[in-house]
């Protein structure tokens, strides 16, 4: 049973497992970025402060997206 579905570099949720989890990276990333953004005082403070959280969230959820998917041919 596959959680996501791949097209390409792509993954899409199709069961609720993969939508909760897209839905933790999502609500996890915008947590981030609100907190750091209202400390910051440029938009390069604001990316220097989200990556060290959001760029290791976003490679898990790729791999879980690639470790539970099912590829789509053409």
């Amino acid at each position: 049973m596959s959680w996501f579905r791949g097209y390409g570099p792509i993954y899409l949720p199709v069961r609720p497992m993969g939508m909760l989890i897209t839905l933790a990276f999502i609500s996890f990333s915008v947590q981030i970025f609100l907190h750091v953004d209202s400390s910051s005082h440029s938009v390069s403070d604001t990316l220097y402060g989200i990556f060290p959280f959001v760029a290791p969230a976003f490679l898990l959820w790729q791999w879980i997206a690639e470790r539970t998917s099912r590829m789509v041919s053409g």
